[in-house]
């Protein structure tokens, strides 16, 4: 089967202004051709989309949204955005399940899972979330949590989605797991997607995401099973992000 070409995808949290938007269309100046080999998502706030998405007009830079509603219908849910609404707006991938929803707001991989699902009925790519917290790492839990996780978060459906692993305690900060250890986590990500989806798991994407820079995203890239990756806070700078963009093996 042919090669899954790699993801890089950028979540905006909350952060940046309409002024940053000019950031994206730097990036795509910076970036060339490697937006050609290399998918390369944007997902700003949900105000921006809009915006986003005309900034990458005639571009191969895609804009996606940092979350969406489990409702997949209009309906009288206030403060809510529907996958349909995000789509209608540009974006054409959802992050869900990411663990400061998880933690912060107390989603569930139940709701998670329908978020997924939402986002595919909208013709949106969902990139699912899963990792482990720092406890759960250190008593040995790593392949029960994460392992119950995409199977519980994961729709029914296998066509058009991605899984991203992300370490809960590699968010943010300055620590990120071994090599062999993001390794020994994508090999069993995708062993339980293979558990569901047979020969079609081989073509779902998992990223790694977690306290990735242009420092060491080559080496992240470089370990097998590493489909792209999910950066944080290191993507809202068009040079630091094309940093990490050109850093993979297929852009070179």
């Amino acid at each position: 089967m042919a090669a899954r070409k790699p993801l890089i995808a950028g979540n905006w949290k909350m952060f940046g202004r309409s002024a940053d938007l000019g950031e994206i269309a730097a990036l795509a100046e910076t970036i060339g051709p490697a937006s050609g080999v290399v998918d390369v998502l944007i997902c700003p706030t949900a105000t921006y989309i809009a915006a986003a998405a005309e900034q990458v007009r005639g571009k191969t830079i895609l804009i996606g949204a940092q979350d969406c509603s489990a409702i997949a219908d209009d309906s009288a849910r206030t403060g809510e955005i529907s996958a349909a609404m995000l789509a209608d707006a540009g974006a054409r991938c959802i992050i869900v399940g990411h663990s400061e929803r998880r933690t912060l707001h107390g989603e569930t991989s139940d709701l998670v899972r329908r978020k997924a699902e939402a986002a595919l009925a909208a013709g949106v790519t969902p990139i699912i979330c899963v990792g482990e917290t720092q406890a759960e790492r250190e008593a040995g839990r790593v392949a029960e949590i994460v392992g119950l996780q995409v199977r519980e978060s994961v729709p029914e459906q296998g066509a058009n989605i991605v899984v991203a692993y992300e370490p809960v305690w590699a968010i943010g900060g300055t620590r990120t797991p071994t090599l062999p250890e993001i390794a020994e986590v994508h090999t069993l990500i995708r062993r339980v997607l293979a558990e569901r989806f047979g020969d079609q798991a081989n073509a779902i994407r998992i990223l790694y995401g977690g306290s990735v820079g242009p420092k060491n995203a080559a080496e992240i890239f470089s370990v097998e099973g590493v489909d792209g990756a999910l950066v944080g806070r290191a993507s809202l700078k068009a040079a630091d992000f094309a940093a990490i963009i050109l850093a993979h093996p297929a852009a070179s």
